[in-house]
């Protein structure tokens, strides 16, 4: 089993990092599924409108609701993020993956819900996981994984390494420990 943790310095920097690596290992052909995080063509993130680009093609889920115009905070929508884990997971256990790849370990899988369910599917079939892990959320992170994970410079090089290497590593055999895949 392989989890790895990335975390990027700068609003949309952990998003646009993930997404350039899931670009270079989706262009080898190679099964990704899970959630990135929308990242606009200028290269940014919207702070209020969260929209999960859902893995491998599509659909874009809209996760975050409007308050409307007194509002100064924008809003998770609960049911929304869960439609969005559901579909993700139904991939998962459908067709399969070599890496599944998350834009965030939040405040919903802090909390025991959104993705976690995903992560541990993944981790039941022996498939790689990489998950961008805020401070905010890093306890909680830490908590979940219980020692399992490996956390991975925030350079596309290094991320897009480990990724191939875990794939490598699980394909060759799949009880392969996430410490033996970090070396």
């Amino acid at each position: 089993m392989a989890i790895a943790t990335v975390t990027a310095e700068g609003f949309g920097a952990t998003d646009r990092l993930l997404s350039d690596v899931v670009a270079r290992l989706q262009a080898q052909d190679l099964r990704i599924v899970g959630a990135l995080r929308h990242v606009a063509e200028d290269g940014t993130a919207s702070h209020c409108d969260s929209d999960l680009w859902l893995l491998p093609d599509g659909p874009a889920a809209r996760i975050t609701q409007q308050l409307g115009p007194g509002s100064h905070a924008c809003r998770m929508d609960a049911s929304a993020m869960e439609d969005a884990a559901c579909l993700a997971s139904s991939r998962l256990s459908e067709q399969g993956a070599d890496l599944v790849v998350l834009n965030k370990f939040g405040l919903s899988e802090a909390e025991g819900r959104g993705f976690r369910t995903m992560i541990a599917e993944a981790v039941v079939q022996g498939v790689p996981v990489l998950i961008g892990v805020s401070q905010t959320h890093r306890a909680a992170f830490e908590r979940f994984a219980d020692g399992l994970s490996v956390d991975l410079q925030s350079d596309a090089e290094t991320v897009f390494d480990w990724c191939r290497a875990a794939i490598h590593q699980t394909k060759a055999s799949p009880e392969a420990s996430a410490m033996e895949i970090a070396k």
